[in-house]
């Protein structure tokens, strides 16, 4: 298996890309290979830095770069020789089995809808994003970013979504889903959560349990939380900014240390027909190891072919 990275992506590559990259082929020797993308006269001397532990490190080259700046689509059509466009190629041809980047976000967007396109019957792919339980587990939260508006359509789709990699990548057997809303009556809400409600009521493939609120993100009520891409950014940030607030009064946690994005590494893309991770820009080592580990996670699970099949029925 190969796992694919974006080794021009993110604030402090490509060293901090190398570097995770060389954690990750550590944890992954014997199960997958690790291939870095990038521009080689940056990428190639830093691999060689770590000798024997980044033997198995395999470098292709990509001579352009998106920066974070840049307008997604325009920079993606135009620089087909930048590191996200060959991942997302070599995605495409089943060159990788996944391809993770904690570059331009709107990019890896744009760059999964043109090259591995969304899967038939998915009307708008939602990034996730991983909530700690204060049980221990772990539940997932989308949108967080894709889709700032939403039609109920969508919303009750991000449910099965949500519910699919809750079953088959967190090992969730049968996953609790809830919609994120102003209180926990059916009739609260806005008209297209109202509407959403309905819709996943009576849906087949999930576990709907009815509205959720803000309080119960962490608690046990719902696997799967159901929220429009605003919504769900607003409490990433927010939860984000909870862990710099901890780690800057030098308080120590082992449930609030999880709120750190480093520990999961990224935001998977769902619904489109292969393995997609987006990592955060300020992306550590740490983070980037977390990421590739997460990409090997979801294709070893089958989890693009488990949504395909859904979908198909």
């Amino acid at each position: 298996m190969k796992i694919a990275l974006d080794a021009m992506g993110g604030d402090f590559a490509p060293q901090a890309a190398v570097d995770g990259a060389v954690l990750a082929a550590k944890a992954l020797a014997g199960k997958a290979q690790i291939v870095l993308i990038g521009q080689e006269d940056a990428v190639r001397p830093l691999v060689a830095q770590h000798g024997p532990d980044a033997a198995d490190l395999l470098v292709v080259p990509a001579s352009q770069i998106i920066e974070m700046g840049e307008h997604p689509a325009k920079a993606y059509q135009q620089k087909q020789d930048s590191s996200i466009a060959v991942g997302y190629r070599m995605l495409a041809t089943g060159e990788v089995e996944a391809f993770c980047s904690a570059g331009n976000t709107g990019a890896m967007l744009v760059g999964a809808m043109f090259s591995v396109k969304a899967v038939p019957g998915v009307m708008r792919p939602a990034i996730a994003n991983f909530v700690p339980k204060l049980s221990g587990g772990m539940g997932i939260m989308l949108d967080v970013g894709a889709n700032a508006e939403c039609k109920p359509e969508m919303l009750e789709q991000f449910g099965e979504l949500g519910s699919l990699y809750a079953q088959y990548v967190l090992g969730i057997g049968k996953p609790k889903v809830g919609l994120m809303n102003l209180g926990e009556e059916e009739g609260k809400g806005t008209a297209i959560t109202q509407a959403a409600h309905q819709l996943l009521k009576v849906n087949p493939h999930i576990h709907f349990i009815g509205n959720i609120e803000g309080r119960d993100l962490f608690n046990d009520k719902a696997d799967v939380i159901v929220c429009d891409g605003f919504t769900g950014n607003v409490v990433l940030k927010m939860a984000e900014s909870v862990y710099d607030i901890i780690a800057e009064k030098n308080i120590h946690d082992p449930f609030l240390d999880k709120f750190n994005y480093e520990a999961v590494g990224g935001s998977p893309i769902l619904g489109i027909n292969d393995n997609a991770i987006i990592g955060h820009g300020v992306s550590t080592p740490l983070a980037i190891s977390n990421m590739l580990l997460q990409g090997y996670q979801m294709a070893s699970s089958g989890i693009a072919d488990q949504i395909k099949n859904t979908f198909k029925s």
